[in-house]
């Protein structure tokens, strides 16, 4: 039987300007504040940059919102600024103008000055990558690159998937959004930046990959208690180094198509299995439906 085929989602403004693609994003949330966790995100980082290659990425967008090109001197300031963690947050892409193939995001939060303004804030890291890699290298070397990014951090949770990828804060954006993300119910809509003031100590999901670290594989009993809920063959619980796991929803990454009867019935048991502690992002979107948004947070769950 025959893999089934990604579908290839392009959309552009009038200007020409690309809004959405679809793509891979690999994300990890931490409860631990800026300063203590710049290693662990630089080395991160070059696990992805030995992956994807150092030219994937050509600019970066500093605290004040301004895209500079990624020359000697801004590779030194970007490692420079993590390690000391003074930038609240940050983005390196491959190309300034629409949406990003290949793009880094960091989100690093004083949490001790945030526990009561803020309580729900954690750190977070994103990588994207675009499907054509997927298709380049196979879903066993993005798998590969996901558990060597999970090892790298000192995650609380994480997830690692299809991912609409696309520019924000765009109508048009939004419009063509609400009108394809319930098609492919396996593609994920993940805003990090919005999940890092958010998530607290819930869990992003179900995704083709699942990160829980102990604390929040704890709170689902325990690695035994997890894989006993789980029954699809298609469904693997991988212990990880320190207590945490990845729970990987088959070989590759699957985008579902509820108009041709693929509705990814091991995610589904997957998002049961995590029930009260899934996140429904907190809303309404500007152009966003908000009956489309309700329906599409609990794709899984009706």
């Amino acid at each position: 039987m025959s893999e089934p085929t990604l579908p290839r989602i392009r959309i552009v403004s009038s200007q020409g300007i690309p809004l959405i693609r679809e793509g891979l994003k690999i994300c990890f949330y931490m409860h631990r504040a800026r300063k203590d966790i710049g290693q662990e995100v630089l080395n991160a980082l070059d696990t992805y940059l030995d992956a994807v290659g150092t030219h994937a990425l050509g600019w970066f967008n500093d605290h004040q919102g301004d895209w500079s090109g990624l020359d000697a001197s801004g590779w030194e300031a970007t490692r420079r600024e993590i390690l000391e963690g003074r930038w609240p947050g940050f983005e390196l892409v491959d190309d300034p103008a629409g949406v990003h193939a290949f793009r880094f995001e960091y989100y690093g939060k004083q949490l001790v000055r945030l526990r009561d303004a803020e309580p729900d804030a954690v750190s977070a890291v994103g990588f994207w990558l675009p499907t054509e890699f997927l298709e380049a290298q196979g879903p066993a070397r993005v798998l590969e690159l996901a558990l060597a990014l999970g090892t790298a951090l000192p995650f609380s949770s994480g997830h690692a998937g299809l991912s609409f990828n696309a520019l924000r804060g765009v109508r048009q954006t939004e419009e063509e959004l609400a009108r394809v993300c319930l098609r492919y119910p396996g593609i994920d809509i993940a805003d990090v930046d919005s999940l890092s003031w958010q998530l607290g100590h819930q869990l992003r999901g179900p995704a083709w990959l699942t990160f829980l670290g102990p604390l929040a594989l704890g709170r689902l009993g325990d690695t035994d208690t997890l894989r006993s809920r789980l029954h699809s063959p298609h469904t693997e619980v991988r212990p990880l180094a320190g207590g945490s796991v990845a729970i990987s929803l088959g070989p590759r990454p699957e985008a579902g198509d509820t108009l041709s009867g693929h509705p990814l019935t091991h995610y589904r048991e997957l998002a049961h299995a995590l029930g009260p502690w899934l996140h429904h992002t907190q809303g309404p979107w500007a152009y966003f439906p908000e009956e489309v948004r309700q329906k599409w947070e609990r794709r899984f769950l009706d």
